[in-house]
């Protein structure tokens, strides 16, 4: 009986005796998938919205800034800060509240190849859309909506959405693609800014624009973000309710000055052409970097100060805050 349990287990194992044991090989690694950047698709080349966003403590909580890829701040009359919030690929249903065009927002529309979105606008900012043939929507219209069972002035009322943005580029036949590429790079993986000799700790940064606006981020180890305030207040979604957050942070100041353009004083023009100095914030680092901009239609170029190469930025939202030189930035 033992014999014949030992001559089918040699069968069993053998396979009858015709072809010796395969050798049992341990399973081939597959190659690792590539990470891919999350916060745009860079391959695509659908051209991106540039939509102006109201700023005025009246009119905070803001709207949909969580799926902006790229959030500039740039001061306006009165101290006030305007942001305008760019949108690529998206499906945002509310945006805003939405405000006038300004001249010192356009060569930030021409360096991302956008389309300008606005409601209304200083006269100046108008006849140079209309001079420069600048594709834009006016959402003051049938391209926006007003939201009544909000408690704050009307002109802080008005909303617009991706699908009206696009039924409004339909409508107008403007060119809905892009040749020009990003105006940053990212990196799928986490850069590692402490191996730099000039980084410095960033865990809080105060950005002064003026005694009306300070711009603030405090930052979160959990998500490895910055939690955004706006004079000392959490910048929070009127729709999610949630307090907005920054991955990225590109900080430097340029000159403002003041001017009257017919019978109106106030408005502001500032000096972006030419090159200078700032910071570069991310992961709790803050890293000294150089801008260059060489025209009012080109990118504008980051580089890292200590090395001279053009800056990549983690995969993330980047705010990118041009503050007068009459304010300051602290970073602790």
């Amino acid at each position: 009986m033992k014999k014949f349990l030992y001559l089918a287990l040699c069968f069993m194992l053998a396979g009858c005796g015709s072809k010796p044991i395969e050798e049992i090989r341990p399973q081939e690694e597959l190659p690792k998938e590539e990470k891919k950047v999350t916060i745009i698709d860079e391959n695509s080349n659908t051209r991106p919205y540039a939509v102006m966003i109201n700023c005025h403590n009246g009119a905070l909580p803001q709207a949909g800034l969580q799926d902006a890829y790229i959030v500039y701040e740039l001061m306006v009359e009165g101290g006030i800060t305007r942001m305008m919030a760019l949108y690529k690929d998206a499906s945002t249903a509310k945006i805003g509240s939405t405000r006038s065009a300004r001249v010192q927002y356009l060569d930030y529309v021409y360096e991302n190849d956008a389309v300008y979105v606005h409601a209304g606008g200083a006269l100046e900012a108008l006849n140079q859309i209309a001079r420069e043939r600048i594709a834009d929507v006016d959402v003051d219209g049938k391209y926006g909506v007003r939201d009544g069972s909000l408690d704050r002035a009307w002109e802080h009322t008005l909303f617009t959405s991706i699908d009206l943005l696009k039924t409004a580029s339909t409508n107008y036949d403007y060119r809905t693609t892009t040749d020009k590429g990003n105006l940053l790079k990212y990196s799928a993986e986490e850069l590692d800014l402490s191996k730099y000799s000039s980084a410095i700790k960033a865990t809080d940064i105060d950005i002064k624009y003026s005694s009306y606006r300070t711009s603030s981020y405090k930052y979160d180890e959990n998500s490895k973000t910055y939690l955004r305030y706006m004079s000392g207040e959490a910048n929070t979604d009127l729709v999610t309710g949630e307090q907005y957050k920054v991955k990225n942070i590109i900080a430097y100041d340029v000159k403002y000055t003041t001017y009257q353009y017919m019978d109106y004083y106030g408005y502001q023009r500032i000096d972006n052409i030419g090159t200078g100095e700032g910071y570069y914030i991310s992961d709790g680092y803050a890293l000294p970097i150089t801008w260059t901009k060489d025209s009012k239609t080109t990118k504008t170029v980051y580089k890292i100060k200590e090395t001279g190469e053009e800056l990549v930025v983690n995969d993330g939202n980047t705010y990118i805050q041009i503050y007068p030189t009459s304010g300051n930035m602290t970073i602790k």
